[in-house]
């Protein structure tokens, strides 16, 4: 049996409420997950994080540094958090932004960075966007 989407409606955590370790160590706290979308593969979950020491400037963290803080939220946030039962996302995204901000809702003013993953099993597997 099939859900409606209304059922994947975002799920919206206020910004901050859980902060979550990553490697490169740099603060991170979950923000929200929005599940209401569908992406090339079918329904997407995209876990939303803000991340205030990411950026371009000198002394920031780097996408570089960030790409590996990515694929550990998806294989040790995301993956424990998708259902067992019901619809299981195909993708999962995981975006990083400086601050907190309204999905898609452009800001030039926030730095953003994105990565998706396929899931097959218990695995997040990188697609290149």
């Amino acid at each position: 049996m099939r859900l409606p989407a209304i059922a994947f409606a975002a799920m919206a955590v206020p910004a901050g409420a859980e902060p979550v370790e990553v490697p490169s160590g740099q603060p991170v706290n979950f923000a929200e997950v929005v599940r209401d979308t569908a992406g090339p593969k079918g329904l997407t979950w995209r876990f939303r994080f803000v991340a205030p020491d990411i950026g371009h400037a000198e002394g920031k963290i780097t996408f570089a540094q960030a790409a590996s803080d990515m694929e550990f939220l998806c294989r040790s946030y995301a993956l424990p958090r998708l259902p067992n039962i019901g619809p299981r996302p195909a993708q999962v995204i995981i975006s990083l932004a400086d601050q907190p901000s309204e999905f898609g809702e452009p800001n030039p003013e926030i730095t953003q960075f994105f990565e998706a993953y396929s899931i097959e099993g218990d695995h997040c597997i990188w697609e290149a966007f």
